[in-house]
């Protein structure tokens, strides 16, 4: 846990180090936010039951975008991670993720550019599903690399303004790692079992939004639809994340965090280990803490 926090720590100073180069600022526009966020339950002979909890969330999230005549190139950089404690259990993990985003666009003519993207998707450290106090039965159902989802598509991106975008692409290739032994072995998130890699080719849309919505209020949100060409198409692979940003002061924030994911190609496993087919996934995180934008 420790040198992941420490790798956070890392990435926000090289990024902030970098940012503060003296740059020609007419084509590229660079920042971000750092975020800490906590919560504390604490309880003394409560009568109605109840366990003391803590919990906190650490939050690094990049920008760098450069316009130079039809030429757009924008690079986004999302870390988290965060660990919770409840009880009498050890400290376990509430989130854990490694979003990178690249799209190069050259303008067509309006608001529509000829576009490129890649796109970057793991998590730092192993997560389990907790069957009990006892560690031995823990089941593991991810790992650094496992997964990791590759996208690389050419498509249409839809720009009418700096808030709102709408990514239309036919030609995706969609990669799904997975570089774990049991994980592979067991076939999870889609690969055949023993392998390690799985393609596939099939029609990809991203809409993105920032907008703040009233004073000291921004809302986020990205939302990430892909289709299988030749394996049941029509099926959509769904990400949703919805981030509202409430500003109290230049360093203190309040934030609502949701993630909503559906992907047939993904089990859950219960805490018995059993598979019990795929299933929507959600997530939802409010914290207060400290937060610093550059």
């Amino acid at each position: 846990m420790r040198k992941i926090a420490l790798l956070l720590f890392a990435v926000m100073l090289g990024f902030i180090a970098v940012a503060q180069e003296k740059q020609d600022t007419s084509y590229w526009k660079k920042g971000g936010m750092a975020s800490l966020t906590f919560s504390q339950t604490s309880l003394t002979n409560w009568s109605g039951g109840g366990d003391n909890a803590i919990s906190t969330n650490a939050l690094l999230d990049l920008f760098a975008n450069y316009n130079k005549g039809k030429n757009s190139w924008e690079n986004t950089m999302k870390l988290e991670y965060g660990l919770v404690k409840q009880g009498d259990e050890g400290v376990r993990k509430s989130i854990d993720k490694i979003d990178y985003t690249s799209k190069y666009g050259y303008k067509n003519g309006g608001h529509w550019f000829y576009s490129a993207l890649f796109d970057f998707k793991t998590q730092f450290a192993k997560g389990y599903n907790y069957a009990s106090s006892d560690a031995d039965s823990d089941v593991k159902v991810s790992n650094f690399l496992a997964p990791a989802y590759v996208t690389f598509s050419l498509g249409m991106d839809y720009k009418p303004n700096e808030i709102f975008s709408a990514y239309l692409s036919p030609v995706t290739s969609k990669m799904t790692i997975v570089n774990d032994d049991d994980l592979s072995d067991a076939g999870a998130f889609g690969v055949d079992p023993g392998d390690k890699f799985r393609g596939e080719f099939g029609a990809f849309t991203k809409m993105a939004l920032n907008k703040d919505i009233m004073k000291n209020v921004n809302l986020k949100s990205t939302l990430d639809l892909f289709t299988n060409y030749s394996e049941n198409f029509g099926n959509i692979d769904v990400t949703w994340e919805v981030m509202v940003n409430m500003k109290v002061n230049d360093f203190l924030t309040a934030t609502i965090n949701t993630s909503l994911v559906y992907d047939d190609d993904v089990d859950y496993v219960n805490d018995e280990g059993l598979n019990k087919g795929p299933r929507i996934q959600f997530k939802e995180i409010v914290g207060i803490g400290l937060a610093y934008k550059f």
